[in-house]
C-alpha cells in the first residue's frame, strides 16, 4: 500500500501535465496530442528534462528556459492538485474497482473546470470521453451498478435540465450534460454532489450580489461547472455516506 501511495500521486501529476495540455489546446480546436509543448512566448519545444510535474518549474523558478519569459504558476498547481486528488481517490477508496472509477472521474474534473472558468464552455468531446470511460469501466468492473448508475445520469442530467428550461441565463446545456455524466460515475451519490453544487454556486452568487449589488451582480456571469466539480468531489469522497446517513435519520 505505502508503494502505491507513492507511486499514486507521481502518476497523478504526470497526468496532470497533460491535463494542463488538454485546457489550452482542446477549447481552441487544436490536438491535444501534436506538435510537442512549447513555450507560449518565444515558441521553442520544451525538452523533456524540462517538462517535469511541478519539479522542472521550480528548479527554472517559472520562467522558460530559452527567452526567460515567465512561466504561469497555474501548470504546476494543476499538476499539484490532479496529484492530490489521484492520491486523496486511492486513501478514500483503497487499492479496488471504486479507486478505478474515481480516478478516471477527477481527471475528468480537472479539464472541465479549466475550461469553463476560462472560456465558459464545456466541450462536447470531453464528456463524451467522460462517458465512454465511465460506461466501460462500470461494465468491466461492477456491472450489477449500470443500472443505479444509468438512473442517476438520467436524474442528475434531468434535474439541472429543467433548471435551465426554466431559467437559461443561468444554466447552460453544458452543465447539463456534466451533471449526467457525474451520475455514471456517482451513482446514488450523486445526490449530495448535486446539493453541494448547488449550494456553493448559491453562496458565491449571493457574495457576488453583495458585493456588486442586486442589479450588477446579476447580469455578472458565473461558471456553474466548477460548482459542478466541487460538488462531484463531495459526492465522490463523501458521498455515499452522506446518502446513509440521511437513510438513516429519516427513511
Amino acid at each position: 500500500m505505502n508503494a502505491q501511495l507513492f507511486l499514486t500521486p507521481l502518476l497523478g501529476a504526470t497526468v496532470g501535465s497533460f491535463l494542463n495540455v488538454v485546457a489550452y489546446r482542446l477549447p481552441r480546436g487544436l490536438s491535444v496530442a501534436r506538435p510537442r509543448s512549447r513555450c507560449s512566448s518565444c515558441g521553442h519545444p520544451i525538452k523533456p528534462y524540462d517538462n517535469v510535474p511541478v519539479l522542472s518549474w521550480i528548479l527554472l523558478r517559472g520562467r522558460c528556459r530559452q527567452c526567460k519569459a515567465p512561466i504561469s504558476a497555474r501548470y504546476p498547481l494543476v499538476e499539484a492538485v490532479t496529484a492530490a486528488l489521484w492520491a486523496l481517490v486511492v486513501v478514500v477508496k483503497g487499492l479496488d474497482p471504486d479507486a478505478l472509477l474515481g480516478l478516471a472521474f477527477v481527471t475528468l474534473l480537472v479539464p472541465v473546470t479549466l475550461i469553463d472558468l476560462d472560456h465558459r464552455i464545456i466541450p462536447n468531446r470531453l464528456l463524451i470521453v467522460g462517458t465512454v470511460a465511465a460506461l466501460a469501466l462500470l461494465v468491466a468492473l461492477d456491472r450489477g451498478a449500470l443500472a443505479e448508475h444509468a438512473i442517476a445520469a438520467v436524474a442528475a442530467g434531468g434535474f439541472l435540465l429543467a433548471a435551465a428550461l426554466a431559467y437559461p441565463r443561468g444554466m447552460g446545456m453544458g452543465d447539463v450534460k456534466l451533471a449526467g455524466v457525474m451520475g455514471l460515475y456517482l451513482g446514488r451519490a450523486v445526490g449530495p454532489a448535486m446539493l453541494a453544487a448547488l449550494l456553493s454556486g448559491t453562496l458565491v452568487g449571493l457574495a457576488v450580489i453583495a458585493r456588486k449589488g442586486a442589479v450588477e451582480g446579476r447580469k455578472t456571469a458565473v461558471p456553474f461547472g466548477p460548482f459542478l466539480a466541487f460538488g462531484g468531489l463531495v459526492g465522490l469522497f463523501a458521498g455515499d455516506e452522506i446518502v446513509d446517513w440521511y437513510l438513516d435519520t429519516f427513511a
